[in-house]
């Protein structure tokens, strides 16, 4: 290789590319030696094309300022993440591992609850779930399957090993991106997609649309719906892409009603047509007033009465999210064997439960080595990252701690892998994840890759858009 990766600034993490000695890791040898035919001034341009692209092509997400919804361009960066085949063969089949266990958890937890009787999952843990819904007790959705669609968050540590950071199994977001980084990355490098064979993720849609599908148990012709909060909700640009590319419909909760006889229909220019599968991109607590919260504006009043009388399924299920706690996570590994009486193919991340005396005191006393998360936040917010907290920060999270010690976990700072990210006109290491996305239904898929998140200041281990993240492309490629 040349001079470019023998100086490639050495981060003192797990490079994705490149390695220690400056030489390319398995599977990065071309798009290593690509870039470095190419001149700063023509990276540069390119990057700039794939920013116009998303412009153009309408790619944004919406922040929350405090004040107003502010929509942005989506952030991109145009090297790639090489993941080589043979890995990531291992990594789907812990994927399917994980999420079987989940649903089976999930299932039980609103069935016999046999786990808890075994004493394998606490019954105090249980009865501070926040996610926990009595409505769905005894409900037997379609294939037994209660989580369709999860996104499994990823980690490489200094020893190269992957991990998993946390499980996303209420309304996890996301994949449009992933899809859309595939669409710009094959304008700004066509002649590598010839080079190079380079998994395909454009058939997302129809899997998703087939596992939708095969969620109603009583026509062969279903209609299937997108629900989506509205335009103002941070991802409606994901709402409305899925939906258009699945061919179906895109309503809000006023498009629907639940008639006299348990179904749900939606209003139509024709007349009332009855719906079969809702993929619902809304809380629990907002998708029917008549059950959760009585002020929502979002949701279909009658709709959890239609889904346990089974006359329509909803995907993510309604209760889906007990298993999505930051806390539960940490029992994953024993689902696994308790249900499956397996080992787990992929790790967890080593968790401290505050809510257990002695993994309190330790966090209490580590705080400024620790990362700490509440149970049930997503998107980076309500963390103290300790290394780079303030005394102050620490002493309040020791009183959260103190007053709520179900709430939070804490977990070892990462060493997170880095990969090679266009900064300016300079190459420069920046942290990443990685989010794949596995459907579950009458069969399973899992995405070829996922949505990789880069932290793109500097030193940063927060790779999320809502806090200054941004994302490449995800290339599963052959050795």
């Amino acid at each position: 290789m040349s001079s470019k990766w023998s100086n490639y600034p050495q981060s003192g993490f797990y490079d994705e590319l490149v390695a220690p000695d400056g030489e390319p890791r398995l599977g990065s040898r071309r798009i290593l030696k690509y870039l470095d035919s190419l001149t700063k001034e023509e990276l540069r341009a390119r990057q700039d094309a794939s920013e116009l692209a998303m412009l153009t092509m309408g790619v944004t997400f919406t922040v929350y300022d405090g004040e107003s919804n502010i929509e942005r361009s989506w952030p991109f960066d145009i090297i790639p993440r090489i993941i080589p085949k043979k890995e990531w063969t291992q990594i789907e089949a812990g994927l399917l591992q994980r999420v079987k266990a989940l649903n089976l958890f999930i299932a039980d937890l609103y069935g016999r609850q046999q786990i808890v009787k075994d004493k394998v999952f606490p019954a105090e843990l249980l009865s501070g779930s926040v996610n926990f819904c009595q409505a769905a007790v005894g409900v037997r959705p379609p294939h037994d399957i209660w989580a369709h669609i999860c996104g499994s968050d990823l980690v490489r540590d200094n020893d190269g090993r992957v991990y998993v950071l946390e499980d996303n199994l209420r309304i996890p977001s996301g994949v449009s991106y992933m899809l859309e980084n595939r669409l710009v990355s094959k304008r700004v490098f066509p002649e590598l997609f010839t080079d190079i064979h380079i998994d395909p993720v454009d058939d997302y849609a129809y899997h998703l649309y087939d596992m939708l599908a095969s969620l109603a148990l009583h026509t062969e012709d279903p209609v299937i719906v997108v629900l989506t909060p509205g335009r103002f909700n941070s991802a409606y640009f994901e709402h409305s892409y899925l939906a258009q590319h699945m061919g179906c419909y895109l309503v809000e909760g006023t498009d629907l009603y639940v008639d006299s006889d348990d179904c749900v229909y939606m209003r139509t220019i024709n007349g009332p047509v009855k719906v079969d599968v809702i993929y619902r991109r809304i809380d629990d607590q907002f998708i029917d007033p008549e059950v959760f919260r009585k002020e929502s504006i979002l949701g279909v009043p009658g709709l959890m009465r239609a889904w346990r009388t089974g006359n329509v399924a909803l995907a993510n299920a309604p209760g889906a999210g007990v298993a999505d706690d930051k806390v539960v996570y940490a029992y994953v590994p024993e689902m696994i064997k308790y249900y499956l009486d397996a080992d787990p193919l992929i790790a967890n991340v080593p968790t401290y439960l505050c809510m257990h005396d002695e993994d309190r005191q330790y966090v209490l006393e580590h705080l400024h080595q620790l990362v700490v998360k509440p149970a049930n936040e997503s998107g980076g917010y309500g963390m103290l990252i300790g290394p780079r907290s303030t005394k102050q920060q620490r002493e309040q999270f020791a009183s959260l701690i103190q007053e709520n010690p179900r709430n939070y976990i804490a977990q070892p700072t990462l060493s997170l892998s880095t990969a090679p990210t266009l900064i300016g006109e300079e190459i420069s290491p920046r942290h990443l994840d990685l989010r794949p996305f596995i459907l579950s239904g009458e069969n399973h898929y899992v995405t070829h890759g996922g949505l990789t998140r880069v932290a793109l200041q500097e030193g940063s281990l927060v790779v999320n858009s809502s806090q200054g993240g941004g994302s490449k492309d995800t290339w599963i490629v052959g050795e």
